[in-house]
């Protein structure tokens, strides 16, 4: 198409649409002609949109994803509330079998089928018979590893199959059904609390809702997303302005010919148009490509399915829509502040300074509407998902605005120095826009980091609490059920030898009711008290039994929380029935046992599980485990520090001894599920935005290079050592990061404190978090400039003086 098709007044012949459709597909044929250097300029912006638009895709397909989990949790569901069902040939018994192998949560099921026809667990093909289990392809892998011989042992079953994908959340879970003809069906009325297993119809029952997040989470949740995601549409901006100064100079020799400035912009929009469905598709193929590994990856202990990662028809539509839109709406703003004219690109004169008082309106109209959500958001709350959003974006966007105002104030203002320094000042001062934009990435990401980390110190006391349990004073606790006084003694001392364990305190507890409990016609509101048999060093964890504490010796302590009355049934030199009725009315014979007149009261003390104990506190001479009735064993375990497998080593003892028993490790803190989740949500997206912020600021750096070539084969030519060189370019990188940096902290600091005002939570910034962000954040841009050098040296060569 040729100039003298535009009519006088900038009008093409054929109409205004039609002009349009031409221009516009003229400015398809420049980002395609051009030969090598045409189609460099043209691939740099689709790579870098297509980086954005990838990870866009990924993000649009967080809710398949989670949706995709949550169904197949839901269709393995094994939990029953109603009454137990009538046995039939489909019906199942289970027991939970779960474990731990170094931090790596296994989830086990033993099953028992009772009749011929059972039902079968999504994913499993046959019940697995007495001593086999069928396990997910990622326990295989462990168990097969060299170092997990722990694990075999105590997962003792003949391998016989594999679970299918429909059985598991993801393909990194570790899970196992396991058969067990030691399942016994939990009892009902007199039989209450026998039998280990509980009976079933089916699995999955579709009636479990997720329960709602509440005001705070969800808060977190719409910062999350929109913390990770604006630094990908800023970079989107960015790239799509890659080469525009060689740009600039075809559209003054279009306007040489003939062209008006209209057709130029439109003809800027169709090459800027053209580089966005280019990098639609770009980013459409590493969106398939990179999917396809999705279940080779596990962050955080999250891990999908390739077929789980699939966006939302809406959300890909708007994807599709919205970034050549914006492709073209950034285009035809950047042309605004240039004048394209026959002769040359008005772009390298003196400009005029960029003023401040719009930047400054930008954020302040985010704090507007933020600010009348302060102190109206906690648990019990809806959450205004859009002014949240709208408010944090328009704040976070502000930065960016700020950013190329804060760069060319700061650096024009300086004068000499090496001249590295100079050569690298000098360019940020003739084109301190390309700098800019090149770290305002950066800056959202880092401010909004900042932000969300504040926001998480602020309310993680909500959400994480005291657990009250001493880990320095026992480290594991195994419980177990036992059915006589010599099993007790055995599972006690199994415990003590176990490798790597220091220490066993075991205690054996039961219930006992005042001694005429067997003359009683019901039972229902008879006091009872618990029993506990301990030697005096385990009772000392229990109780304040002082130093007087020898074999042979009775305590009894009140109830500490004020439920119970220990008097109503503990009188010394009187008798108590060790023989605790399961139902309300009283069976078997009863087990006396006389209180000795010496026992005396105690003061309860918190032990090491966070519990306190109350009622009887017996030494082993003084009563007789063999008296009680079903008892439990609780052994509270100190493990030695240096002995790495002393907690693997302590489980496999537990499983030996009840297969039913539990065995967990004591923590300080309990943390909310919800939260936790979304914490490790936040890791992995904060660990993709990273990923992209890289892999941008190199394409970035590299296309600022590439627009140099020439410039940088000169001053090589004019004797410039290659070193100094180098370091201009580290110093043109660093000098905005530093800025972009500092002001992310501000900003970063100032959204944190406005979320923090909106739940109520007392100001407080965790500095040692955002220093960390920055130190983050400056590492990878000096990892991206190392990157930078190899290609810098060849653009150093003669040849780049060659012009065509």
């Amino acid at each position: 198409m040729s100039a003298e098709s535009t009519a006088r007044g900038g009008t093409p012949r054929g109409g205004l649409l039609s002009g349009w459709v031409r221009d516009v597909g003229l400015g398809f044929r420049f980002a395609t002609t051009g030969g090598r250097e045409g189609w460099t300029r043209t691939l740099l912006t689709a790579v870098g949109v297509g980086l954005g638009v990838a990870l866009l895709l990924v993000a649009a397909s967080v809710p398949a994803m989670l949706g995709a989990r949550n169904d197949r949790g839901y269709d393995r569901d094994y939990s029953w509330f109603n009454d137990p069902p009538k046995v039939t040939a489909s019906t199942v018994l289970y027991a939970e079998a779960n474990t731990t192998f170094h931090d790596d949560d296994i989830r086990g099921l033993l099953l028992k089928a009772d009749g011929d026809r059972p039902v079968l667990p999504p994913g499993v093909k046959a019940m697995p018979a007495n001593g086999e289990m069928v396990v997910s392809p990622a326990l295989k892998r462990l168990l097969d590893k060299p170092g997990s011989k722990l694990l075999r042992d105590r997962l003792d079953y003949r391998i016989t199959g594999t679970i299918g994908d429909k059985g598991l959340v993801g393909p990194a879970e570790l899970a196992y059904y396991a058969g067990s003809d030691k399942l016994v069906a939990r009892g009902t009325g007199e039989n209450a609390g026998t039998g280990n297993a509980t009976r079933i119809p089916h699995f999955g029952h579709g009636t479990i809702k997720s329960e709602p997040l509440g005001g705070v989470l969800s808060l977190l949740v719409i910062i999350i997303f929109v913390v990770l995601l604006l630094p990908v549409a800023v970079f989107i901006g960015s790239a799509v302005r890659f080469g525009g100064e060689r740009r600039d100079r075809r559209l003054a020799a279009l306007r040489l010919v003939g062209a008006d400035s209209r057709m130029t912009r439109r003809v800027a929009a169709g090459e800027a148009m053209f580089g966005s469905l280019l990098g639609l598709a770009v980013g459409a193929v590493l969106f398939l490509v990179t999917r396809q590994f999705a279940d080779d990856v596990t962050l955080y202990d999250i891990s999908v399915y390739p077929s789980d990662i699939t966006p939302g028809a809406g959300l890909a539509l708007l994807i599709a829509l919205a970034v050549p839109a914006a492709a073209v709406a950034v285009t035809l703003l950047a042309m605004r502040g240039i004048a394209v004219e026959p002769l040359g690109v008005v772009r390298n004169a003196t400009a005029r300074r960029r003023r401040l008082w719009w930047r400054l309106l930008i954020p302040l109209a985010g704090v507007g509407l933020l600010a009348p959500l302060f102190g109206a958001i906690d648990n019990d709350s809806n959450v205004n998902a859009y002014q949240v959003a709208a408010g944090t974006v328009l704040l976070l966007v502000g930065l960016t605005a700020l950013l190329p105002w804060v760069v060319e104030s700061v650096v024009g203002r300086l004068r000499g120095g090496p001249v590295p320094w100079q050569l690298a000042t000098r360019r940020i001062q003739l084109n301190s826009s390309a700098s800019a934009r090149m770290v305002s990435g950066v800056t959202a990401a880092v401010a909004g980091a900042i932000a969300l980390q504040t926001l998480f110190t602020g309310v993680q006391s909500d959400f994480v609490t005291d657990s009250g349990k001493d880990p320095r004073r026992a480290q594991l606790v195994a419980t177990t059920q036992v059915s006589t006084g010599a099993e007790a003694h055995r599972a006690e001392q199994a415990f003590a030898a176990t490798p790597g364990v220091r220490a066993a305190l075991g205690v054996v507890s039961s219930y006992a009711v005042p001694a005429n409990a067997s003359t009683k016609k019901s039972t229902a509101d008879l006091p009872s008290v618990p029993v506990l048999v301990a030697d005096c060093a385990t009772l000392g964890e229990l109780a304040d039994t002082g130093r007087g504490c020898a074999d042979g010796d009775v305590f009894f302590a009140d109830d500490p929380y004020g439920y119970g009355d220990v008097d109503a049934v503990v009188r010394p030199g009187h008798a108590i029935d060790l023989n605790m009725p399961m139902e309300d009315h009283y069976t078997g014979t009863p087990h006396l046992w006389t209180v000795p007149a010496g026992a005396h009261r105690v003061a309860s003390r918190i032990s090491p599980d966070g519990n306190q104990e109350w009622g009887v506190l017996a030494t082993p001479r003084a009563l007789d485990v063999a008296l009680l009735h079903s008892p439990d064993v609780k052994v509270l375990l100190r493990t030695d520090p240096h002995a790495p497998d002393a907690v693997e080593q302590a489980r496999n003892t537990a499983v030996r001894l009840d297969p039913f028993g539990d065995i967990y490790q004591l923590q300080g803190t309990n943390e909310d599920r919800k939260f936790a989740t979304i914490r490790r949500g936040l890791l992995v997206g904060a660990a993709a935005t990273l990923a992209l912020i890289g892999a941008s600021l190199l394409v970035s750096m590299l296309e600022q290079l590439r627009e140099r070539r020439k410039l940088l084969a000169v001053l090589v030519a004019f004797g410039t050592r290659r070193s100094v060189l180098g370091l201009s370019v580290l110093w043109q990188t660093a000098l905005p990061v530093a800025l972009g940096l500092v002001l992310a902290v501000i900003g970063g600091a100032g959204l944190g404190a406005a979320l923090l005002k909106m739940v109520g939570a007392p100001l407080h910034f965790a500095w040692g978090s955002v220093a960390t962000m920055s130190g983050i954040a400056a590492g990878v841009v000096l990892l991206v400039t190392l990157l930078s050098l190899p290609p810098l040296w060849r653009m150093m060569r003669p040849d780049g003086l060659r012009t065509e």
